[in-house]
């Protein structure tokens, strides 16, 4: 069992990674293997529709780069966390496009993220954090896609580096977010 997770913000270390890492060691103390992939501050488009995926059908987006590693990354994992912090009442736009190039390839790959388990985490200074939220859940509805939930919405706030550590309530989101995707993860694969 294993869960990839996408911390789009450029700081490789910032609020957005503390709250993947909180959801990560309950995921590792339930036998679950985790992955960090950096892609915020990454140079990389986003998709051009040109549907050349449609017809090669290799699971693969046709720009070199990256993302098709990640793609394969997604396709093979159980479980997928998407995490942003919030700009502008949104998610980053290296995110975005991760989202909108993976969500291209798997619909003509046989939809192969159906079924698989996602969570959106996102970091926010005050507000505009919902619509992030929903940017998220809604590639993982469109995609078939199974979202746990937790105790409260998946977000933590603060704006420094390591703020995020000091909101209680955030900690205790991200904790449950782990335990649930967890059994949710145990349990399709049962």
């Amino acid at each position: 069992m294993k869960v990839v997770a996408f911390n789009g913000s450029p700081r490789k270390d910032g609020n957005t990674v503390h709250m993947i890492n909180r959801v990560f060691t309950v995921l590792n103390q339930e036998g679950i293997d985790t992955e960090l992939i950096q892609v915020g501050g990454g140079l990389f488009h986003g998709c051009t529709a040109c549907y050349q995926c449609g017809v090669n059908k290799n699971n693969r987006c046709v720009q070199n780069d990256p993302v098709n590693d990640w793609i394969e990354k997604m396709r093979t994992a159980d479980g997928i966390i998407l995490a942003s912090p919030t700009y502008f009442a949104d998610i980053t736009p290296e995110l975005k496009a991760l989202i909108d190039r993976a969500g291209f390839v798997a619909r003509s790959n046989d939809s192969f993220l159906k079924r698989k388990v996602g969570a959106a985490v996102i970091a926010l200074r005050r507000g505009g954090g919902i619509h992030a939220f929903d940017s998220i859940n809604h590639f993982f509805l469109i995609q078939q896609m199974l979202i746990p939930g937790s105790c409260y919405w998946n977000m933590g706030f603060g704006r420094d580096k390591g703020e995020v550590l000091k909101d209680e309530e955030a900690d205790k989101t991200m904790a449950l977010l782990g335990e649930n995707m967890a059994w949710l993860i145990k349990k399709t694969l049962a």
